[in-house]
């Protein structure tokens, strides 16, 4: 797979498939941009093709508009916040296909930047349908993906105008996304621990199962733990459990042993009368009483997984410790994200929306090695599954 920096880009169109699939805020006239960090992760990649001379045409989806124009999801707000970040120039034009873009890209200067309306805005995009994907494929030179967090979709710009382009690479935050997460599956450093959090065992299990085959240990947090203690015959009150995954719990612990795999779960816990704020909590041991749910991992068991991050040299995270978007709740996915900062001398790879928004609240997110841009196809990744939009770059 080629990335954009073995290319020869002076003067051509390139379309750079990037994700500025960025939160909102949709209560004024004009939707607001809350959270830059997409775009910003990808900036590398476009300042590398304008010094390169490039036309440089970015396309994108935002939301889920289903396949018709929403006012309220154009990518006009990321248009201007690029712009603002490059401190350049940036064109935006208010459709993806069709006789206007193509005036305007034929129109473009070498180093100029224009960005397209949301793909999405056209049924064709999820569809992978072929025309659209064509009319797409026929604005460029080069084709490059730089949105990892939708290579794991086998839509119109991740795999159909690919196929259709005379030449295509992978982007600069691309190349680093497969090259941190194909390490943890490829050449981790020992000892490797892997902490893995969420709501449910159903939506971490390959993840877990697959890890196994290369962690020392795994340590497990959030609601899916409930489910994991559950199955080892301890009283988890009203916590969250999946009562149709217990025997799959069981096999898990089973396997983990098999393997020489330590599988920590949690030995105490922040506990609450109901799962929201202002509830009355309390810490209590293993065991939950019944009318009480576990809400976030107690602080027996931060110390237990500060130290077991302290002694490793790769480190993965994925999933909160407990509800972290409740203040009170939080407390364990912080000192998660602490632990992980303080281990200076590990590769460190952080992935998931919870995970990565409680290195900011902590304020470390600069101290980790990679903090992956993409949920669902990080995951994918991790489970051992082809990637349609890195396939396609082949």
């Amino acid at each position: 797979m080629k990335t954009i920096d073995q290319l020869d880009l002076a003067g051509r169109q390139v379309l750079i498939r990037v994700d500025y699939n960025v939160p909102l805020d949709k209560s004024g006239d004009v939707s607001r941009i809350t959270d830059d960090s997409r775009i910003r992760a990808g900036l590398e990649t476009v300042r590398h093709a304008v010094a390169a001379g490039a036309k440089v045409i970015l396309t994108s989806h935002m939301g889920r508009p289903k396949g018709r124009p929403e006012a309220s999801l154009s990518l006009q707000p990321a248009a201007h916040r690029l712009g603002e970040l490059l401190e350049l120039p940036v064109d935006f034009v208010g459709d993806c296909i069709g006789q206007e873009v193509e005036q305007r890209v034929a129109s473009m200067k070498n180093g100029e930047i224009l960005v397209l309306e949301n793909l999405r805005f056209h049924a064709g995009e999820e569809a992978n349908d072929p025309d659209f994907a064509q009319a797409l494929a026929a604005l460029a030179d080069v084709y490059v993906n730089d949105a990892f967090g939708a290579a794991h979709r086998a839509h119109a710009s991740t795999a159909g105008v690919p196929a259709r382009a005379r030449e295509r690479a992978a982007g600069l935050l691309l190349a680093k996304e497969l090259s941190s997460l194909g390490t943890l599956l490829g050449s981790a450093e020992n000892p490797f621990v892997a902490i893995i959090g969420g709501a449910k065992v159903s939506d971490k299990i390959t993840v877990i199962q697959n890890l196994m085959e290369r962690a020392d240990a795994i340590l497990i947090g959030g609601a899916m733990a409930y489910t994991f203690l559950r199955a080892q015959g301890f009283t988890t009150g009203n916590s969250l459990v999946e009562k149709d995954k217990l025997e799959l719990a069981t096999a898990t612990l089973a396997a983990a042993t098999d393997k020489g795999v330590r599988l920590l779960l949690p030995t105490d816990h922040i506990i609450a009368d109901a799962p929201s704020a202002g509830a009355s909590t309390e810490i209590c041991g293993l065991e939950i009483p019944a009318e009480w749910l576990g809400v976030d991992i107690g602080p027996e068991t931060r110390t237990a997984y500060a130290a077991e991050i302290a002694g490793a040299k790769t480190i993965l995270w994925n999933g909160p410790m407990g509800i972290f978007e409740i203040d009170e709740f939080a407390g364990g996915t912080i000192a998660v994200a602490e632990a992980m900062a303080h281990a200076a001398e590990a590769m460190t790879v952080v992935g998931g929306g919870d995970s990565v928004a409680a290195l900011g609240r902590a304020g470390v997110a600069d101290q980790v090695s990679h903090v992956s841009t993409g949920g669902g196809a990080s995951l994918e990744f991790l489970e051992g599954k082809t990637l349609p939009g890195v396939a396609a770059l082949d």
